[in-house]
């Protein structure tokens, strides 16, 4: 647990900081991926909990296990736990908060005995994750777990010295299980469809390695629920960390900030209870799917239109190509034609109306969201937020004219340059094979980067979406992408 070693520090003392008792906090939540995503969404609920005098043993415990989370383990050691949640209205109005809700932070490779500790603890009910859409460790096309992989292989061999979240949990549950501790519940909070039954994909197949005995232990006593989390959360930059010393007088080594747009619809199925995250606003379903699908071919769909197009404009800001007439008319169009017809009804939501707020979202120039942030690692985005969509539409015999485009527009912004010249960069764990795939493009080979089968499946073999996919390749070429958006559309 923190110590509040530092009680005089500019958080705590703030009237922003937290009114409640946090030396009343216990943990009861070990989340791995502390990152800005999870402190603008699962800590925030949670300090709200804590603000009405609820969920004090429900303290959160983050984990890090990347080398670059040395940072926040350093951060968050001289905060005690502390941090500025900075909402930024599309007004301009700023509304700054201390969040509290962080119990204590361990960052695994300094002692990993430590973190299995605490996991064990009877006292810890719930594993969350946001570990990015790639740290599930699944192959896309299969859906399997890459057993084959060094930190799995790592992890079953061993055990008490994991390097992988999975490894982690696999291990806590397998303490818990000789010590007849009840599991806990391990709770995904990433953009992934189906985000509960990867982490079991994942988790009993890291179990099957080492304990089958286990894996099936877990199979049959630890939940997964599913859920859906929203909210746009860019990356902090040396000017937000300045802002809020110079506004707001909170001298913060990694603040965060937020649109005020929230949501988390989630699954009402837990191990060994849970905070009461319906009094926070947490939406608690039975069926999480209609939802996730929702935001998954919607939102994040259409941020990867934002990226992708704008960037070969080329354009900076997500609001900016949110605000382009162009980009828009173009996203607007594939949502309405392709991707609205691969959604099944959701309870309690207008989907015309659901689109028309995301643009009010999009456009809210204070966040000023990157879309290099958008586009990084669209190597796993892309096939889980736009091909599913094409999928369905080419089983459905309907058109994938669009989808098959935005493809086009990311394998040109892979070649490295935009249309005025300038250098654009890829951020992606597969990188190199996307940069290699688009410079064989570029030499004429024009299915060379659709047939990246890690990345496409099969799709690079459908001559349905190749024949949308070179058209538009060329298409773009000749008359540039804004030319073509437009044509696009009408």
């Amino acid at each position: 647990m923190f110590t509040t070693a530092h009680p005089d520090s500019s958080l705590a003392a703030s009237s922003y900081a937290p009114a409640y008792d946090r030396s009343k906090l216990s943990t009861g939540i070990v989340h791995f991926g502390l990152g800005n995503f999870h402190r603008a969404h699962q800590a925030m609920y949670l300090d709200r909990l804590m603000g009405k005098g609820l969920a004090f043993d429900w303290g959160i415990c983050g984990v890090g296990v990347m080398p670059q989370d040395a940072k926040m383990r350093d951060v968050m050691t001289s905060q005690d736990g502390l941090y500025t949640l900075v909402l930024k209205h599309s007004d301009g109005t700023l509304e700054p908060r201390v969040i509290g809700s962080i119990s204590n932070y361990l960052f695994a490779p300094d002692d990993p005995s430590a973190v299995l500790d605490v996991m064990a603890d009877p006292a810890t009910h719930i594993v969350s994750l946001t570990v990015t859409e790639g740290g599930y460790n699944i192959d896309d096309e299969t859906g399997e777990f890459k057993t084959t992989s060094p930190g799995a292989v790592h992890d079953a061999e061993h055990r008490d010295s994991p390097q992988t979240a999975f490894g982690f949990i696999v291990q806590a549950l397998a303490r818990r299980r000789e010590r007849g501790v009840p599991p806990f519940t391990v709770m995904s909070c990433d953009n992934l469809p189906g985000n509960g039954n990867i982490a079991r994909t994942a988790v009993l197949a890291q179990a099957r390695m080492a304990d089958p005995e286990l894996a099936e232990w877990i199979e049959a006593k630890v939940a997964f629920p599913n859920c859906m989390v929203d909210r746009i959360t860019p990356v902090t930059t040396p000017e937000d960390i300045e802002h809020v010393a110079g506004e707001f007088g909170l001298h913060d080594g990694w603040p965060v900030t937020a649109e005020p747009f929230e949501q988390w619809v989630l699954e009402d199925r837990f191990t060994d209870g849970r905070p009461p995250f319906e009094d926070a606003g947490v939406q608690m379903v039975d069926d999480v799917v209609p939802y996730e699908l929702m935001k998954l071919r919607l939102l994040n769909a259409s941020h990867q239109s934002l990226a992708h197009w704008g960037r070969l404009i080329p354009q900076v800001f997500a609001h900016e190509s949110a605000a382009d007439a162009d980009i828009q008319a173009f996203t607007r169009a594939y949502l309405d034609r392709e991707a609205l017809p691969t959604l099944r009804p959701v309870p309690g939501i207008d989907l015309p109306a659901y689109v028309n707020t995301l643009f009010e979202r999009f456009t809210n120039a204070g966040i000023a969201d990157t879309l290099a942030r958008l586009a990084q690692d669209a190597s796993d985005r892309m096939p889980k937020f736009v091909l599913p969509t094409v999928r369905d539409n080419l089983a459905a015999g309907r058109s994938v004219e669009l989808g098959a485009a935005m493809c086009a527009a990311w394998a040109l912004g892979c070649e490295g340059r935009a249309e005025d010249g300038s250098q654009i960069v890829v951020d992606d764990q597969q990188g190199e094979a996307l940069v290699a795939a688009a410079a064989r493009q570029k030499d004429g080979e024009d299915t060379a980067f659709v047939s990246n089968e890690l990345v496409f499946g099969s799709l690079g073999q459908d001559p349905r979406f190749v024949e949308a996919f070179t058209g538009a390749l060329k298409a773009i070429r000749e008359k540039g992408a804004r030319a073509v958006l437009r044509e696009l559309v009408s």
